[in-house]
């Protein structure tokens, strides 16, 4: 059966007035939705800075990046699937479900007792938050129309940002110095308010839409029930996208972390299988009933151009929020908490660029001046991001960092709203899930890419800067320990690598110190200078791997002002489509610039 052309999804019921939410109801669901948004969006990056704590108290060093991965393979994996059932059946309850299996998922990952509990609960946790991060903006295009959308999709593309760029802060001041309570949160485990403190907000949301989100919020596009409406569900469709996607961020993940190497059996047979699934995927989509991707989307200029740029935004963000930091902390020295300090500027001023944007939209309703515009100050600020060098001030780095921030806040006010003005209310589910689904994977492809960058670059040009002597002194084993970057931002990892090849030195030293009165004289004297000699050796490792480290993340950035120079290239093609202020019918497909009518609404 092929696809059913866009005109003959006929819907269960069409909203009859432009807003079925009003007054405290309209207030207590944006609420609701917002704090969902902003707790699912925290704890894909709340946990980072909480790990070196969560290991220490569960153990399993060598499965604690699991504990990230597992919540990103949930959440990205749920996000398509998701949104077209919405389409077919409604939001009401699946966002309910999604947030119910959110909240479980954080009690259950802040009770864990063993790495392998903490791995399962997060991987719940995510699918939860999959379901909530692929729903949010668009019940919000629910309730509003395209007219009055510019303003409420800001808001919530700004807590989305916002949830991004504070997550590590948070979770690191939560790690620190959260309260303690006596007999069940001690110093050692204060990690766990990382994941408790979504319950009582969490709750709070919960009931809001328990109470308020009408269930016919939504135009449905399934007009049958029981076992028929069951047979339409694609399936395969769903089980092919969730391989090949668990497939892909495996990939990534593993190469973009070093776990094994670009070129190995591993990552070439995943990436390779991912391949073929996605192939598989898109032959199946073109001959179901209700396909969970329906591919015709991709022929609207504007839709697909908002996709594009929307997996390009995150990676362009997500790589800034991870090597900024690491740039501040291991270049420029300054402590993680200064960092995160000298980080908010660009938050604010990504939050000023998106309610700009907002307002500007709401009241001339276009966005594509705008976004251009917004385009050209995040490249210019990211351009300046890469000329920055151990030499550069913080007052500096934060200017260019408030620049790049402005222009990326625009994409947070435009993406959604410009897909879903260009695709009809039957499809606001799949449409408004494709935006977000290409953006989830663009973070990890972005950071994997950067990753890779900086990683192949310090390994490269440490060997260059090192003097000849101290290559030879360190073993292979310790020189891999003493140029991990690592090194210059975690002071736990320093001190162990210094200790350890302080006292491996000094033990091959004194072994063959001969007994006799002075024996213990001439240890005491060959240890001290032992450890002088190794302390020295290290400074001049640690001295090099900054300078490279500061070429390192200068060539990520390089590869970030890529992705930038391509933004602009799409940016061009998301034309404007006139937003409507009242729908008076169901439009009957999605429209492309040439194509809009005026006759579709009452202006």
């Amino acid at each position: 059966m092929s696809n059913q052309p866009t005109s003959q999804a006929q819907p269960l019921a069409a909203p009859k007035n432009d807003r079925l939410l009003r007054g405290v109801a309209l207030f207590s669901v944006l609420t609701a939705l917002m704090l969902t948004l902003l707790l699912e969006a925290l704890d894909q990056t709340v946990v980072g800075t909480a790990l070196p704590k969560i290991i220490g108290a569960l153990q399993g060093f060598q499965d604690y990046t699991w504990v990230v991965t597992a919540y990103t393979l949930g959440s990205i994996t749920m996000i398509p699937i998701i949104s077209k059932l919405s389409d077919q059946f409604g939001r009401k309850w699946f966002l309910i479900t999604g947030t119910t299996i959110f909240l479980v998922g954080s009690a259950l990952s802040g009770a864990s007792q063993s790495i392998n509990q903490l791995i399962a609960f997060r991987a719940l946790q995510g699918l939860g938050a999959g379901i909530g991060i692929a729903l949010v903006f668009t019940v919000v295009g629910d309730i509003f129309t395209p007219a009055e959308r510019a303003k409420w999709q800001a808001i919530f593309g700004v807590v989305y940002g916002f949830a991004n760029l504070i997550g590590p802060t948070l979770g690191g001041w939560l790690t620190d110095h959260g309260p303690i309570i006596n007999g069940l949160i001690t110093d050692g485990t204060r990690w766990r308010w990382v994941f408790y403190i979504n319950l009582p907000l969490g709750i709070i949301a919960l009931a809001a839409l328990l109470v308020y989100l009408p269930s016919n919020i939504s135009t449905r596009t399934s007009t049958h029930s029981g076992w028929a409406a069951i047979r339409r569900i694609d399936f395969s469709g769903a089980i092919l996208v969730a391989a090949a996607t668990i497939c892909l961020l495996l990939g990534l993940t593993w190469g973009g972390n070093q776990i094994y190497a670009w070129g190995s059996p591993q990552v070439i047979g995943i990436l390779a299988a991912s391949a073929v699934l996605y192939a598989i995927f898109f032959i199946s989509e073109r001959f179901v009933a209700e396909p969970v991707l329906p591919l015709d989307l991709f022929r609207n200029q504007v839709f697909a151009a908002a996709a594009i740029l929307s997996l390009l935004q995150l990676m362009i963000l997500v790589a800034l929020i991870i090597y900024l930091p690491l740039f501040l902390q291991g270049v420029l020295g300054i402590s993680a908490t200064d960092s995160g300090a000298i980080i908010t500027p660009m938050t604010i001023s990504s939050v000023i660029g998106a309610a700009l944007a907002g307002v500007i939209i709401a009241n001339v309703k276009r966005y594509y001046l705008i976004t251009i515009v917004g385009s050209l100050v995040m490249t210019a600020g990211v351009f300046l991001l890469a000329t920055m060098t151990p030499a550069t001030s913080l007052f500096t780095a934060a200017v260019y960092m408030v620049i790049a921030g402005l222009g990326i806040g625009v994409y947070f006010s435009v993406l959604n709203l410009a897909a879903q003005n260009a695709i009809p209310r039957s499809r606001l589910g799949v449409g408004t899930g494709s935006v977000r689904f290409l953006g989830q994977l663009g973070g990890v492809l972005g950071v994997a890419i950067v990753g890779t960058v900086v990683n192949n670059t310090v390994s490269s040009d440490i060997v260059k800067r090192l003097p000849a002597g101290v290559v030879k002194q360190l073993t292979p084993a310790g020189l891999q320990y003493a140029t991990n970057p690592q090194i210059l931002v975690n002071s736990t990892y320093r001190d162990t690598v210094v200790h350890t090849a302080t006292g491996i030195a000094v033990k091959n030293a004194v072994a063959h110190v001969p007994p006799g009165p002075q024996h213990a004289q001439l240890v005491a004297s060959i240890t001290a200078q032992v450890t002088q000699q190794v302390q020295h050796l290290l400074s001049q490792v640690f001295d090099a791997l900054r300078l490279s480290l500061a070429v390192a993340i200068q060539h990520g950035i390089i590869a970030i002002l890529i992705f930038c120079g391509i933004t602009i290239v799409v940016t061009l093609f998301l034309k404007d489509i006139p937003m409507v202020q009242r729908y008076s019918a169901e439009p009957e497909e999605a429209t492309a610039p040439s194509e809009s009518k005026e006759d579709t609404a009452v202006k």
